[in-house]
């Protein structure tokens, strides 16, 4: 626990908060490559740099891969780091490493099977044909909320993507330099994949065309005013550093359909843009990688509540310097959330250090654990925790659940938009994650009594979703242990006694997947096979969540508690592939995250729960 606690010490920055790395494959270091080139700027020595880690990344077999066992590569991913290789020009197609990617691109089904972001991407600079419909027209954005469909029915991630999406698709903009790479060879078929993968979409197109008719107006007015209007939106969610919502993936498109208005490559908005995204850059391993955002505001709110766990006092100054941070972090601005929940004074915390305006669940559930011991001490704190509760009270669904950034945001039809892991990226609905945490919240750091509706109706909501093995889905982790750590935890926090059914067979679940080693590792593959399945090794963070969701449900150290303990000491200096193994999620088959804070946080939370329930 020293040891921990020493390194976090030492590794927080002068403001008080900790920027550990939010780590995500390559992908948005090669879109950073491409959209350099496609401007035509001049960074050659971030272009050298993004490079040198693209090609640092590579497998044996010539692929590139979003997680350790991920069989033989992933495609998409693979594809997006050849184009970039050649497309900074310090790669050519005759070297072995681009021959061999080649061959597994072709080998896997060419780069029509590419996931539908990389194709539209690839739409944008030249090298595939926009399809000849778009199946999410722009006049989309006009259709009010009530109808059975409208746009405000995406999640706010969703919407940060397809607003800019919507323009360029209606425009099939596309945009070439001189020194753009040809792809053509990298097709498999001699006939193109349908775009969206998609054969029936008659239902979909019916409920827009159904909509469009409640909007007055001619065909080319309801047109320009639809372009407009998504366009306000991204203008309107610019951040102060000129990202949109401060996602990579929003400002890239975003920058494409401000070229398609007819914006310049050197247009103020632009560059501010881009300045924005090389302000998240980090450096792991000596190489300069491009994060998706930041997760300043998640590791510090975590950290601070560690490290309190773990005693160190709320009046120790590198906690003060941390609560500070956070406390200048809340949130006053009303955002997309204010739509689903109108009259309800904001109060939340976003993810990262840029964020204004998109609270989560998450965040401000472990902000306000981070502050609680401060309430009664300085009234600023006490301000902000009244209007943090009262935010997170708010946001509960009508099914009892939480999700993570808005509030009832998961209308069924949503599911059939032909948009490649849609319940990742279209839907905001309620999850065990979210939940559990919410009430392991709300049950140990405020004075709500365990009776009260709003807790009953969240313990109903994870009693009601438990898998048939006893574990549960977790979101935003990977995958099972994850869920079943926050139901847990959430469960036992709300007075749900440890020998009630649910919680023996979820605790049953956990001895039943633990590793010889005392640990537990489960696999990125879970969140698409829908069901778990293990890693084969042990990892240190899915172990310390599978150890802390035991010591929750028993009142004294099992053996399977004490082999996790051991497991977690044992491990503390293991350097291995699973380290760097991501255990965080944004987009099942696409998006995974390498928490960098992780592997302290969560480690030292455990250790500190079992010595605080089992030997003091």
């Amino acid at each position: 626990m020293n040891r921990l606690i020493l390194q976090l010490k030492k590794d927080q920055t002068h403001n008080g908060s900790w920027e550990y790395p939010f780590e995500t494959g390559i992908s948005t270091d090669a879109y950073m490559i491409i959209l350099l080139r496609t401007l035509e700027m001049d960074e050659e020595e971030l272009i050298r740099e993004l490079t040198s880690r693209i090609l640092s990344r590579q497998e044996a077999n010539g692929a590139w891969k979003l997680f350790h066992d991920e069989e033989n590569g992933n495609l998409s991913s693979t594809v997006a780091a050849y184009y970039s290789l050649l497309y900074s020009g310090y790669v050519s197609k005759e070297d072995s490493t681009m021959q061999a990617a080649k061959k597994f691109i072709l080998a896997n089904g060419g780069i029509e099977k590419s996931l539908l972001f990389t194709k539209i991407m690839l739409a944008l600079t030249g090298q595939v044909e926009w399809p000849p419909y778009f199946p999410l027209p722009v006049e989309m954005i006009l259709l009010p909320p009530e109808l059975p469909i409208s746009f405000y029915d995406i999640s706010v991630f969703g919407r940060s993507n397809l607003a800019p999406i919507m323009i360029v698709a209606d425009k099939k903009f596309v945009k070439k330099t001189r020194r753009s790479p040809t792809l053509s060879d990298l097709y498999a078929a001699t006939e193109t994949d349908e775009f969206f993968n998609v054969h029936d979409i008659q239902q979909l197109i019916s409920l827009i065309e159904h909509g469009f008719k409640s909007v007055p107006g001619l065909p080319h007015y309801i047109h320009e005013l639809a372009m407009n209007r998504a366009k306000q939106y991204m203008l309107t969610r610019l951040e102060p550093d000129g990202t949109l919502c401060s996602y990579f993936s929003s400002t890239f498109l975003m920058i494409f359909a401000l070229l398609a208005l007819g914006h310049s490559n050197r247009d103020p908005l632009i560059i501010k843009a881009i300045r924005g995204l090389q302000s998240m850059k980090c450096t792991i391993q000596g190489h300069i990688h491009m994060q998706y955002t930041t997760a300043t505001v998640w590791n510090t709110n975590l950290i601070s509540f560690a490290l309190q766990q773990a005693g160190v006092p709320s009046t120790d100054a590198i906690v003060q310097k941390a609560n500070h941070y956070l406390a200048k972090r809340q949130q006053t601005t009303y955002g997309d959330w204010a739509l689903h929940n109108p009259g309800v004074i904001p109060g939340g915390w976003g993810f990262s250090d840029i964020d204004t305006f998109i609270p989560d669940i998450d965040d401000t559930t472990a902000s306000l654990r981070a502050i609680s011991q401060l309430v009664g001490t300085d009234p600023h704190f006490h301000q902000a925790w009244n209007k943090g509760v009262q935010w997170i009270l708010s946001m509960q669904n009508s099914d009892g659940g939480w999700a993570s950034f808005e509030k009832n945001v998961n209308d069924a039809l949503v599911h059939i938009l032909p948009i490649e892991g849609g319940r990742f990226f279209i839907t905001d609905s309620s999850s065990a994650d979210l939940t559990g945490r919410t009430l392991e919240f709300l049950g140990n750091y405020t004075n709500l009594p365990k009776h009260h509706q709003t807790i009953k109706r969240g313990v109903d909501w994870l009693l009601h979703h438990q898998e048939k093995d006893g574990s549960w889905y977790g979101r935003w982790g990977i995958c099972y242990i994850y869920g079943t750590w926050a139901a847990i935890t959430g469960l036992a926090a709300s007075g749900v006694s440890a020998q009630h059914p649910s919680i023996q067979k979820a605790v049953n679940w956990l001895h039943s997947i633990q590793n010889a080693d005392g640990g537990w590792g489960e696999s990125c593959k879970s969140d698409l096979a829908n069901t778990y399945v293990p890693l084969g090794s042990s990892n240190r963070t899915q172990s310390a969540w599978a150890l802390d969701a035991l010591i929750a449900a028993s009142d004294q150290p099992t053996p399977e508690i004490n082999n996790g303990i051991a497991y977690l000491l044992k491990a503390s200096n293991q350097n291995d592939w699973t380290n760097s193994y991501p255990v965080g999620q944004g987009m099942g088959g696409g998006f995974y995250i390498h928490y960098h804070s992780y592997q302290y946080i969560f480690p030292l939370l455990a250790i500190a729960h079992y010595k605080r329930k089992f030997i003091i």
